[in-house]
């Protein structure tokens, strides 16, 4: 990077009690980029954001933002932010206009330049003629739109976008997307997102992936889905066990089983598809070719889904969380 990483993480651990909920890991975001942080529930995504956004304190290593440490420098941390989180926190029975201004007011912006600054936000998500409406008439796009500007409007050097479309039809997460991809341009603001959506994160010039506490990748999109080949095939048979020995055993594939399919990566499908048909012959039920896709990173490297929720290992953490704060 040409330019001080405008997030830097060394080394962080957190724990609750006995549970590592993250375990020493470390990246940087470049500033004015769209950065992705993936992984499924209780990777650790959300501990980390907390830590980075000085809601949580790490047990060791350190985070900072904009050149502050997130652990000494706490209320600058917090003028250099803003956060979108999953779950809705407009206010329904104020105006647009109301939800905005009073975030302003909070954040100290000067009195003077609140309503001008509103007026800009609501006319840049296209809600302008709607600032005098209760919330509570918006639609799903309409209130996901307005949190994302209330979360600019004090100017913050860097977005935190929580599972952004979590919840919206396919329109207006579309929409949503074309209109995040234009903040770092017009807002000079750099983007830290989490989505479980995989086609999302191809928005992203770089991510990181991670799972059970530990970043198991990093790299832009293009960079990732190399890592898998060239080609995905899928293929589905009447003993997916015994077939994929046999694979293994004749051709040598890279080949295992995931959501019930046998899953082989390869660099050119068209030449190793005729064989492989050749070599199971009738356990062959149905066979898919897809070019390499986030999703299939992440099935590569941790053999799951990025939209299962490992809940055990969520709701582990959960009661790890509660029985700390408890104690302190």
């Amino acid at each position: 990077m040409d330019r001080p990483p405008i997030i830097k993480v060394e080394n962080l651990v957190k724990k609750f009690g006995n549970i590592t909920a993250v375990r020493g890991i470390g990246f940087e975001v470049e500033e004015g980029s769209i950065f992705g942080f993936l992984g499924p529930n209780g990777a650790g995504k959300t501990t980390t954001i907390n830590v980075l956004c000085t809601l949580l304190s790490p047990t060791s290593g350190s985070a900072s933002i904009d050149g502050h440490d997130c652990m000494k420098q706490s209320a600058l941390v917090r003028k250099s932010i803003g956060i979108v989180f999953q779950d809705t926190t407009l206010d329904k029975d104020l105006t647009a206009f109301e939800n905005l201004s009073f975030h302003a007011y909070l954040y100290g912006v000067k009195k003077t330049e609140i309503k001008g600054r509103v007026d800009e936000a609501l006319k840049f998500v296209n809600l302008y003629e709607r600032k005098n409406d209760l919330v509570k008439k918006f639609s799903g796009g309409m209130k996901r739109r307005l949190e994302v500007t209330r979360g600019l409007i004090h100017r913050p050097r860097v977005l935190f976008l929580d599972e952004p479309t979590l919840g919206l039809d396919p329109q207006s997460r579309t929409n949503l997307w074309e209109f995040i991809t234009e903040l770092p341009r017009r807002h000079n603001v750099t983007i830290f997102m989490t989505t479980h959506y995989m086609e999302e994160a191809e928005v992203c010039n770089r991510i990181a992936i991670i799972d059970e506490g530990k970043i198991i990748a990093e790299g832009s999109p293009v960079e990732l889905k190399k890592t898998v080949g060239g080609d995905v095939i899928y293929l589905s048979t009447t003993d997916n066990e015994g077939s994929l020995e046999i694979l293994k055993r004749t051709l040598g594939l890279d080949a295992s089983i995931k959501d019930c399919e046998l899953y082989i990566s390869t660099e050119r499908a068209d030449a190793c598809l005729p064989e492989l048909i050749r070599t199971l012959a009738d356990r062959v039920l149905e066979v898919r070719i897809k070019k390499p896709t986030l999703n299939d990173v992440f099935l590569k490297l941790t053999g799951k889904a990025i939209r299962e929720e490992g809940a055990g290992a969520t709701d582990t953490i959960k009661e790890a969380v509660r029985a700390y704060r408890r104690r302190h």
